[in-house]
Formats: C-alpha cells, sequence, structure tokens
C-alpha cells in the first residue's frame, strides 16, 4: 500500500466533504472524495459518480452516505454501493488512514465492495 496525503484532520467538519487528486498507479490524477461522517469517521470514495459522472464530494453528505447533487444518488460510504436511483454500479472506495493529523488515503488497492 501506497498511502498518500489526501487533506489534514481540521480541513473537514462532520458531514463535509471535500475534492482531492491523488497520483494513480500510473500516474494519472485520481479523482477522490474525502468525506467525514455524521461521526466523524473518515472516508474516501471516488469523486466520479457512477450516474451522471459528475463530482460527489459537490454533493450532501448525511450519516454514511454521500448524494449525487445532480440526480440525487446516494452512495454508502463504507462501501460505495448506491442506494438510491438513478445510480445502479458502485464507485471505488479507497482504504484511510488517520496519522495524528494527517489523513492519508492509498488509491492503489480500492477495497473491494461486499455483495
Amino acid at each position: 500500500m501506497t498511502s498518500q496525503l489526501a487533506c489534514m484532520a481540521d480541513d473537514l467538519g462532520p458531514e463535509e466533504a471535500m475534492l482531492v487528486e491523488l497520483d494513480g498507479v500510473d500516474g494519472a490524477p485520481v479523482p477522490v472524495a474525502v468525506v467525514r461522517d455524521a461521526d466523524g469517521g473518515w472516508h474516501a470514495i471516488s469523486d466520479i459518480c457512477s450516474h451522471g459522472q459528475v463530482s460527489l464530494s459537490d454533493g450532501e453528505v448525511e450519516g454514511c452516505l454521500v448524494e449525487c447533487w445532480l440526480h440525487g444518488s446516494q452512495f454508502d460510504l463504507r462501501t460505495g454501493k448506491p442506494v438510491q436511483l438513478p445510480a445502479t454500479q458502485p464507485v471505488p472506495v479507497y482504504p484511510v488512514t488517520v496519522d495524528g493529523d494527517r489523513v492519508l488515503v492509498d488509491v492503489d488497492e480500492p477495497l473491494a465492495v461486499a455483495s
């Protein structure tokens, strides 16, 4: 695993999200929505909605869900699975580590989506 600095812990409050671009395995930028859930937990999910191809970090965060601002699809931050139509395909979820005040994300190995 190669974790990269995504943000600082004080950059986001509960139920907030931000877009970061991290270096992918091939060197191409990977757009990631770094999200803090209602309980203060950290998540990293692909920033690109699987239905509308728009930024999820611009959407509303409620509990452990992020809502796409364009068509209202909601994704579970823990699994990447859509829980609200029109999206039917999951988005990648990435491992997050909090090291002191640094939030690190590993885009090399997305977490497997549970069935």
